[in-house]
């Protein structure tokens, strides 16, 4: 009996912590890389639709295929699955460590996202599995312990390589973590699958794939071809036929990836809608304020870095209290004040303009980035029980599930878009603003010609210093003024959600509902 609790004890460590090492991979390679994407760009010379593609090559089919890869698991085998997407994940990090320019790092980083879509379901879903009822809340919060921890070092761990020249180290760091965890997961870990698993929903996934695939490429490559380009325009049809079909699929499919009745409660498409807005704004400025204060502010990565910290803590801090709150009270007024507070947040990063560096940090960026983290504390973890709560109990996996895909969908959608946005924006910006520079028309159209580049865009050869200073000083300026449009975008994303939260989250939950 002592042998069998010995046995029983050690399984269950070390499920574990090859689940928390798995997640960290991810956690830390999605925190850190935004931090490090201008430092990306300066050493592989890449324009500034190519930086949105890295990161969107990754959420374009973590997004689309996350729902296929809980289903692939629970057919074959979680551990199976998830040994399978570390293998994926950790050889395309490789490749990402290795590439010498933008083609090899956007591919890796698009099976990077096949490898995440495996892995991400399972963590959660193989504890579940395998450490009764009993200790399995005290394992949850283990696991979360960790995830956050990871997140908090994530920015300051990116910017500090990034500052040493060694970004690639970010995507090698993986290959450890992943060597150990999957001879743990054979080693010690019991497989596990779920009898009643339903047969996969290819047709749902393909659509989908291929509906934001051709949303993401219309909006990123508008940029350069335009609106009324005929490629673009057939893109973006494309993608929204496609959408459109994989709607009508999944409401007739017997066995679909996103049950469609699950949205006939007025709350669920409620949150839902309000995951996707709110999350499209974090995601944004997330993805824009690091590039905001390195190539504009004059900020180092290491200092970049450290400066986001406060907000993952908060995040981190708050997440539990707040989840008290709404067992309590109800998520209604935590999803409305705290996405209020996030948008409020964003707007006061449109406050600072050109300032004197990271000297001037707490006076400019800090109280935007503080109120956002707390806003964002607030709201976490009253959402994620509020899609648990208004479902039935047997339809809370799928629901959290369709939730995940929900925020990391609006990721995707969010720097496709807003992406696409601020390049016209800096384009148009940058040509008005340098009719008052005093230099020749064909410096001019040269230095608007290479505007695809954002705040990389570098002044013309063979001007003046004089000259040089004066258009460093128009592309910062042209920059700032992209970035204070994006951001209020932003925010009344954000409040739409609270808007949302107000009118379809009720004051009260009972899971009997």
């Amino acid at each position: 009996m002592q042998n069998e609790i010995i046995i029983k004890g050690s399984v269950e460590r070390w499920t574990l912590i090859s689940t928390i090492l798995a997640s960290s991979m991810v956690f830390i390679d999605f925190s850190a890389l935004n931090v490090a994407l201008p430092a990306i760009q300066t050493d592989l010379n890449i324009s500034g639709k190519s930086l949105l593609w890295i990161i969107n090559a990754y959420a374009l089919f973590l997004s689309s295929l996350l729902l296929v890869g809980g289903s692939l698991g629970d057919l074959y085998g979680r551990k199976k699955i998830f040994v399978i997407g570390i293998l994926i994940f950790s050889i395309s990090s490789f490749l990402c460590g290795i590439s010498p320019g933008k083609g090899l790092l956007i591919a890796a980083r698009a099976f990077q996202g096949v490898g995440g879509a495996l892995m991400v379901p399972r963590s959660l879903a193989i504890i579940s599995a395998v450490i009764p009822g009993e200790r399995r809340g005290k394992a949850f919060g283990t696991w979360s312990m960790f995830s956050a921890l990871t997140t908090i070092i994530g920015p300051a761990l990116g910017g500090w390589l990034a500052g040493l020249g060694l970004w690639r180290v970010i995507f090698f760091i993986n290959i450890p973590f992943a060597i150990f965890t999957i001879a743990a997961l054979i080693i010690k870990v019991p497989e596990n699958k779920d009898d009643s698993a339903k047969k996969l929903d290819i047709t749902g996934a393909l659509l989908a794939t291929l509906g934001l695939s051709g949303i993401t490429y219309g909006f990123l490559e508008a940029s350069d071809k335009g609106f009324g380009n005929p490629v673009i325009q057939l893109s973006l049809a494309a993608g929204l036929l496609a959408l459109v079909a994989f709607i009508i699929v999944e409401k007739k499919s017997a066995h679909p990836m996103m049950p469609l009745n699950l949205f006939k409660s007025k709350t669920f498409s409620g949150v839902n809608a309000m995951t996707l807005f709110v999350y499209s704004a974090l995601s944004a400025s997330l993805f824009f304020l690091p590039l905001n204060m390195i190539q504009v502010q004059g900020y180092s990565e290491e200092i970049a870095g450290i400066s986001l910290l406060p907000f993952a803590i908060l995040i981190s801090g708050l997440s539990r209290f707040s989840g008290i709150f709404s067992d309590k009270f109800g998520a209604r007024i935590p999803l409305i004040v705290g996405s209020f507070l996030a948008g409020l947040g964003l707007l006061f990063f449109t406050f600072p303009g050109l300032t004197g560096g990271a000297k001037d940090y707490w006076t400019t960026f800090f109280p935007g980035i503080l109120i956002l983290g707390i806003g964002m504390g607030i709201v976490v973890a009253p959402l994620t029980a509020t899609v648990m709560e208004c479902v039935p109990k047997d339809k809370t996996g799928i629901a959290s599930g369709v939730n995940n895909t929900m925020a990391r969908t609006a990721g995707l959608l969010a720097i496709a878009v807003l992406g696409a946005i601020i390049l016209i924006t800096f384009r148009n910006t940058l040509e008005a603003n340098v009719n008052d520079l005093e230099v020749s028309e064909s410096k001019k159209t040269e230095l608007i010609n290479n505007a695809g580049n954002l705040a990389e865009t570098q002044p013309p050869q063979q001007i003046t210093t004089e000259q040089t200073s004066q258009v460093e000083q128009v592309i910062k300026t042209s920059f700032i003024q992209s970035f204070d449009f994006i951001i209020y975008i932003a925010v009344a994303l954000a409040w739409l959600g609270s808007i949302i939260a107000m009118f379809t989250v009720k004051k009260k939950f009972f899971q009997s509902n």
